[in-house]
């Protein structure tokens, strides 16, 4: 059944038509394989229409003001009854601009959905959820102009991967095969939705929590992740460092175990919100964090040398994981300033580590060793942490 488009006024956002057909197949193709793996309760897939209707409703109320401040909403298709539990309006609120923008003051805290469903042959808001179903079409307004397209992929709420960002007039679908490039990253492989959705918590989940809170605290900076046992990184560090760390902060490492051993209870999600936080506010001080494959904190602050053995950095490869995107060989320079050329260095001299390193402008970059290439690869996946 097709959906009616609300009534608007003014013109159409293109790109809503441009992408709807391709969020439907990749809804229909999850619901498939999910399916297929013997799940259950899991959220209706939207068709090309209501992808249409609901990002452009989005787009225009992100346009909007209320009391001077631009909407942060989040908006969720599924009926009442499949949210856990449902704050329903006495009366359902179209599906307009003008009615997201007003609720927007009162849903813009984390966690929060509207819910949208059918009423007849139109779509509408019925009120607001903390809780939805597994692969639910999920649209977040982030700022204006700026919508990203997702759906919820494990048990846990809070676990989201992103199959479209939109910006302006600039569309990213994000690569359903990016985790087949290879020498793809853990922590990329996860970002893209390729993990296991009924995992537990564990050390690739963890730097995924760590890339977002870096990028959220917008100050910028490098969290360099070395394998556990080992003090080879030392030689690409200057010592003494002003802030080592002994011994080693492990609190990020307890909890995690913690959580697989009892299981993630909202008490324990908080509790590892709060240490993610803290390592990665470590990051912003001038230099790099260090933390290790138990997710023990080293050091901070620590500033980047070449190695007495290395050579030094002239070519990466780049590649982002949407669709349509290729690689690149480039100059570690034209990826960001010192902080990114220190960072693609520390990883061709430690090929058995791994760099994240968030800019202030937004952008993340995640440099590994490519064994395939014999270079630094620099995974451009901002797009993924929206």
């Amino acid at each position: 059944m097709s959906v009616g488009v609300p009534e608007r006024k003014g013109p159409a956002y293109p790109a809503a038509r441009k992408v709807s057909e391709a969020v439907e197949e990749r809804f229909a193709r999850l619901a498939e394989r999910a399916r297929a793996a013997g799940r259950e309760g899991l959220a209706p897939a939207p068709d090309a229409a209501t992808v249409e209707a609901v990002i452009d409703a989005a787009f225009w109320a992100s346009l909007r003001r209320e009391e001077g401040y631009p909407p942060k909403i989040s908006l969720a298709y599924l009926p009442p009854e499949q949210a856990a539990p449902p704050l329903r309006f006495a009366r359902a609120l179209p599906l307009a601009p003008r009615t997201l923008a007003r609720l927007a003051p009162a849903v813009e805290r984390p966690g929060i959905h509207l819910g949208v469903w059918r009423a007849g042959e139109e779509l509408c808001v019925w009120g607001t959820t903390r809780v939805i179903p597994r692969l639910c079409f999920v649209l977040e307004v982030v700022e204006p102009g700026l919508l990203v397209v997702k759906y919820r992929r494990s048990r846990d709420p809070g676990k989201f991967a992103n199959v479209v960002v939109l910006h302006g007039d600039e569309v990213k679908v994000v690569d359903e095969g990016g985790a087949s490039v290879p020498d793809c990253p853990g922590m990329v492989t996860s970002l893209l939705g390729f993990g296991s959705v009924s995992a537990p918590a564990d050390q690739t989940d963890a730097l995924v929590q760590l890339a977002v809170s870096m990028r959220e605290h917008g100050r910028g900076g490098t969290l360099l992740v070395v394998p556990a046992g080992s003090d080879a990184w030392r030689e690409s560090v200057l010592w003494p460092t002003l802030y080592a760390v002994e011994p080693a902060f492990t609190e990020l490492r307890e909890l995690l175990a913690r959580g697989e051993a009892e299981g993630e209870d909202p008490e324990w999600q908080e509790a590892l919100r709060r240490a993610v936080d803290a390592v990665a506010g470590l990051t912003a001080v001038d230099g790099a964090a260090v933390i290790n494959t138990r997710s023990e904190l080293l050091a901070f602050g620590a500033k980047i040398v070449q190695g007495r053995s290395g050579a030094e950095v002239e070519r990466v490869v780049v590649t982002e994981p949407v669709a349509g995107g290729l690689p690149e060989v480039v100059d570690p320079a034209e990826l960001g300033g010192t902080r990114h050329l220190s960072a693609a260095q520390f990883v061709q001299d430690q090929q058995d580590a791994v760099a994240l390193v968030a800019s202030q402008d937004g952008r993340f970059t995640v440099f590994a060793w490519s064994p395939c290439e014999g270079m630094v690869h620099a995974h451009r996946v901002e797009t993924l942490l929206l």
